[in-house]
């Protein structure tokens, strides 16, 4: 019982954000009591920690699933992104990332220490893959390009209140990013993954 409120919750928090979604809510949305939460949860706080754990974990599995279908490093990151897209696809509104840092700031910046690794290294991977692939220049210093695309990402999402104005200006600085460190080669990857999005 326990991991299907953790599973429904995390369900209706990216759905609804963080601050909307009452634990009446999430009872209701289960046909149990809220009692019967509280039997696992002794508050809400505690169930936000185990939601965005859950969630943590599974974003980290769907991107190496992806990282493992060894498409080149550009395409991977377009993938990446529809990825998060989609994940948010049905909260278009509240940004969740913006709500858990503005009402629950001391869970925010625990989830975001540990985000901050992971996806530094994921970036560094995928710079370093690019430029195996002659799709990004071989003189970049990797770890600075890594620290800009990580400050630019957090920033946008920590500050934006709107996912879909969130997802829109993510958009913008990956095509930032790319062209900052592509090749003529990787150029065109680009603009092929940028028509697909068009299209």
């Amino acid at each position: 019982m326990k991991e299907k409120i953790i599973a429904k919750a995390s369900d209706l928090f990216l759905k609804l954000g963080f601050k909307s979604v009452t634990m009446d809510d999430i009872a209701g949305e289960m046909c149990i009591s809220k009692k019967t939460i509280y039997k696992y949860f002794c508050n809400k706080e505690i169930l936000i920690e185990e939601s965005t754990s859950l969630v943590h974990r599974q974003v980290h599995e769907i991107i190496d699933t992806i990282v493992a279908k060894n498409h080149n490093a550009i395409h991977e990151n377009f993938e990446i992104r529809e990825m998060f897209r989609n994940m948010f696809k049905n909260n278009i509104d509240a940004s969740p990332i913006y709500q858990l840092k503005k009402h629950y700031p001391e869970i925010y910046h625990n989830v975001m220490s540990q985000e901050i690794d992971q996806c530094s290294q994921w970036f560094k991977e995928n710079i370093e893959k690019g430029i195996r692939q002659n799709l990004y220049r071989a003189d970049l210093n990797k770890d600075i390009y890594v620290k800009f695309y990580y400050t630019l990402i957090f920033h946008i999402n920590e500050t934006t209140v709107s996912e879909r104005e969130s997802q829109e200006i993510e958009l913008e600085a990956l095509e930032y990013h790319t062209r900052a460190m592509a090749t003529p080669e990787g150029i065109t990857e680009l603009e092929k993954q940028l028509k697909n999005l068009r299209n």
